[in-house]
């Protein structure tokens, strides 16, 4: 498994997480919309830890630096 995910995005990944959980946990979403957007969240800070994003493959798409 080949790391394809740049430091800005893995940032801006956590970023959207942060801001979703707060939403959810603040009570400005809920419901159906709420979970699948909160596992989205769970999802984007898995990826950001690993480095990896399985959706990038297909595409050959990467978001690393020629340095990173």
């Amino acid at each position: 498994m080949q790391k394809n995910m740049g430091s800005a995005d893995r940032i801006i990944r956590v970023i959207v997480a942060i801001v979703i959980a707060g939403l959810y946990f603040g009570g400005q979403i809920s419901g159906t919309t709420g979970i699948v957007l909160l596992v989205l969240a769970v999802v984007f800070v898995l990826t950001s830890f690993i480095s990896f994003c399985p959706l990038y493959l297909p595409f050959g798409f990467s978001t690393r630096g020629k340095g990173e």
